[in-house]
């Protein structure tokens, strides 16, 4: 392939999705890959039509840029993708990498769906979430607000409703959402400490292709 070939071109299902992924990138060292700076080596996009259009036309929207990447990377939230009543993560996952493999893609793509959504990487057992969110350093007390509220099953890493939880915790201290604060998690937290199986994949995936120099 042509060495004026950018390393890595993502699809996202929104802009809060592809600004988490662009800080997430720019962390080589604790992802354990070599340097692949966006707008330098990768590039980010967001479909227009949010998480059902990446499910339903990734392969589409990606056949432009077939020789001017090394691999393409698709990732959207299996909530409101349009499949999520029919299928499980890893059979959309399979679906979407069958269509782009059949468009010019072919062992060079991956789709990484998150169940059910982008919140669930959010609950990390980290005290930069609690502070993030507005709960100052005080990881326990956020869990035990969880709990007591319904979204947390005692002993589980993270809440069933990972977006509502999000929402209600931040109404609670005022704080507004906003893409920074997915921003900002993705620049802090420690990445051992997100167990989410879409987020290990993804780890796994930009592994395989950009081993550490």
């Amino acid at each position: 392939m042509s060495r004026e070939m950018k390393d890595l071109i993502v699809l996202t299902g929104d802009p809060t999705m592809r600004i988490a992924v662009m800080a997430l990138l720019r962390r080589h060292q604790a992802l354990q890959i070599r340097p692949i700076v966006p707008d330098a080596a990768a590039d980010v996009y967001e479909h227009p039509k949010r998480d059902p259009g990446v499910y339903r036309e990734a392969d589409v929207f990606l056949r432009p840029f077939v020789t001017q990447y090394r691999y393409a990377l698709v990732m959207f939230d299996r909530e409101g993708c349009g499949a999520e009543k029919t299928q499980g993560r890893e059979e959309i996952e399979r679906e979407v990498e069958a269509k782009l493999s059949k468009n010019g893609w072919q062992n060079r793509c991956s789709a990484i769906v998150i169940d059910p959504e982008l919140e669930a990487w959010v609950w990390a057992d980290s005290p930069h979430v609690a502070r993030v969110l507005g709960w100052g350093s005080d990881l326990k007390k956020l869990r035990k607000w969880l709990e007591k509220e319904g979204y947390l099953d005692p002993g589980e890493a993270k809440p069933r409703r990972p977006k509502e939880a999000m929402q209600q915790a931040l109404r609670l201290t005022r704080t507004p959402r906003s893409a920074s604060l997915y921003e900002e998690l993705a620049k802090k937290v420690g990445l051992s400490r997100c167990t989410d199986n879409a987020f290990r994949r993804l780890c796994t995936v930009l592994r395989t292709w950009f081993p550490p120099d």
